[in-house]
């Protein structure tokens, strides 16, 4: 059975429970299956030599989880071909790709954790009353070693945005 972990976050002020391991930096990145369509699945080897910018959200169709894709989106640009930004939620691939042409979203590889929430429990953040993933942002080396890592405390509240995209352009 999975570790649970408890006091690391909240909801609106009230706890929740975290399905998987506490990541931090200097850990080997775990391998993941997420959805890139409803039959097209990658891991983390599809993005073997570069950077990676993992951002992690609830669901797309929020308001803090649309600013958050859309601010790595416009981050993008500066950052180089030498960086993927992925952002995984449970949203179904479909809600994830009509959310993506709606919002002008290009820059940003969406994969949907819907299937059996591996990627949650890999990483520690899979809610365990919600099967939503805990908002959280990874940045990985071209090696597949976690570099920088933040796990919301409150699940409701933005990333710090700056840090993250400073400990991506350190890796650059």
């Amino acid at each position: 059975m999975a570790q649970e972990r408890t006091g690391v976050a909240t909801l609106k002020g009230n706890p929740i429970t975290l399905i998987g391991p506490e990541l931090k930096k200097g850990d080997k990145a775990p391998d993941f299956q997420l959805n890139k369509t409803l039959t097209d699945v990658v891991s983390l080897s599809d993005f073997a030599g570069k950077i990676k910018l993992i951002s992690v959200v609830p669901s797309i169709d929020t308001g803090v989880c649309d600013s958050q894709t859309r601010r790595f989106n416009e981050e993008a640009a500066g950052l180089g071909d030498k960086v993927a930004i992925l952002t995984v939620s449970v949203d179904l691939p479909f809600a994830q790709a009509r959310w993506c042409g709606a919002a002008g979203v290009d820059q940003v590889t969406l994969l949907s954790d819907y299937k059996d929430n591996n990627f949650g429990e890999a990483y520690g953040v899979l809610i365990k009353e919600l099967k939503l993933d805990l908002r959280s942002i990874f940045v990985v080396d071209e090696n597949d070693t976690i570099q920088y890592v933040e796990v919301l405390k409150e699940m409701a509240d933005h990333p710090d945005y700056e840090k993250a995209i400073a400990a991506t352009k350190e890796l650059i």
